[in-house]
């Protein structure tokens, strides 16, 4: 069996020395070296050349968002962030995933966190699945369309109205790699785009917030962190808030949307499976399904729900640009999906799908 080779990178020795042990109770990961501080790490990583490199945002010297930038750069591999739960923490955070990290994992109190083993199975599971990701994905620049899809098809004489009645919705599932994919998905599509769409991207609390606000800045549509009980709005994207389920529910003629803390679904809360399940359960309404990057199988169990309602056209995320092939592999597997989709094109389809 070949083993992970991983290089631990974080100022606090307390933190390297703790990371280390955890990492290496694993019999499929080797904790080839150390480092503390970006400066360090370039040098560690040129000598040693670990698989898989875990990376502290707050460091002294050379920053572990500077050090990345350097890393994917000269010595580009999978790297895991590990981030405090400020909002300049999360910032950080979604700004290390644009260039080109991985995954990330929250500490649970701050730099130096001496409860660290309450999150000792997500550092090694993280740790496992970053040795798998497409590294070649990572370093490619996102394709954005030459002419807009704006411009291809006309929704010039559609004027959104908060309260008219839903036609159609748009609902995605992502995880590992997700807020990359997302970033060339939701720019794509019409100020005016007359449809309403849900998304769940695995992620903690404190972070889903910091990535709605970093998507609203890139894209024409308007994109937010989810809340309890407003109704669905065309042209607008909903995120499910971290640490929570989003569900949907009819009242009336309208949609709303529903969070809850109910039962963690496939190691997830927000799950993909809780997210389509609901919507399976609003009648009338034909639906666009989009499974993306992601480890794991979530979203397939709720696209079957979906399928049963015979009101939903689906996509799965090719394999040429998935950064982990897990879940759209699993949906495909289904034998549910009807367009298998490279990333850059996926929101073309849907909006020739609307």
């Amino acid at each position: 069996m070949t083993k992970i080779n991983v290089l631990i990178v974080d100022d606090s020795a307390f933190m390297r020395k703790l990371i280390s042990n955890f990492l290496q109770e694993d019999s499929r990961i080797n904790v080839i070296g150390t480092a503390r501080n970006g400066i360090d790490a370039l040098s560690k990583i040129e000598k040693y050349n670990p698989d898989v490199v875990t990376l502290d945002v707050e460091m002294p010297e050379m920053n572990g968002i500077e050090a990345l930038q350097r890393i994917m750069s000269e010595f580009p591999r999978p790297v895991v962030m590990l981030s405090s739960t400020t909002k300049e923490g999360a910032d950080n955070t979604l700004l290390a995933m644009q260039y080109g990290a991985v995954d990330f994992i929250q500490k649970p109190s701050g730099s130096i966190s001496i409860d660290l083993h309450l999150i000792k199975n997500e550092i090694v599971t993280k740790v496992l699945h970053a040795g798998q990701v497409n590294i070649e994905l990572l370093k490619k620049p996102l394709k954005i369309q030459e002419t807009p899809i704006s411009r291809v098809i006309d929704y010039s004489k559609i004027e959104l109205e908060p309260n008219k009645s839903i036609k159609k919705i748009v609902c995605i599932g992502t995880s590992t790699g997700g807020p990359r994919a997302l970033q060339q998905v939701l720019p794509e599509f019409p100020s005016n785009y007359p449809a309403p769409i849900v998304i769940v991207q695995h992620m903690p609390a404190g972070f889903t917030k910091s990535l709605a606000n970093r998507l609203n800045s890139l894209s024409k549509i308007t994109v937010k962190e989810a809340e309890h009980g407003e109704f669905l709005r065309p042209g607008t994207a909903y995120i499910a808030p971290g640490g929570y389920h989003m569900k949907l529910k009819r009242i009336g003629t309208t949609i709303a949307i529903s969070i809850d803390e109910s039962e963690i679904r496939n190691g997830h809360r927000p799950s993909v499976d809780a997210l389509f399940e609901s919507v399976s359960e609003i009648k009338g309404i034909p639906k666009i399904s989009v499974i993306m990057t992601g480890m794991g199988a979530d979203g397939s169990k709720g696209l079957k729900k979906l399928k049963d309602t015979g009101q939903v056209v689906s996509i799965a995320e090719s394999k040429e640009t998935s950064i982990v092939f897990g879940m759209p592999k699993a949906a495909i597997e289904t034998n549910l999906v009807d367009r298998v989709e490279n990333l850059e094109d996926i929101a073309g389809t849907i909006v020739t799908l609307t």
